[in-house]
């Protein structure tokens, strides 16, 4: 992982390497909201 990070860096530069970086962690904080709420939904109906 870190070997691809390096090579990333230096083949599109630094700027790209951090968009994608916070990119692939705002998905994942997206996908985890997305669940929750959904659950958060199906508890709310059962009442």
């Amino acid at each position: 992982m870190m070997t691809e990070l390096i090579a990333l860096i230096s083949n599109v530069g630094f700027p790209i390497a951090i968009a994608l970086y916070v990119l692939t962690r705002l998905e994942r904080t997206l996908e985890r909201n997305t669940r929750v709420i959904h659950e958060l939904c199906l508890k709310i109906k059962q009442k």
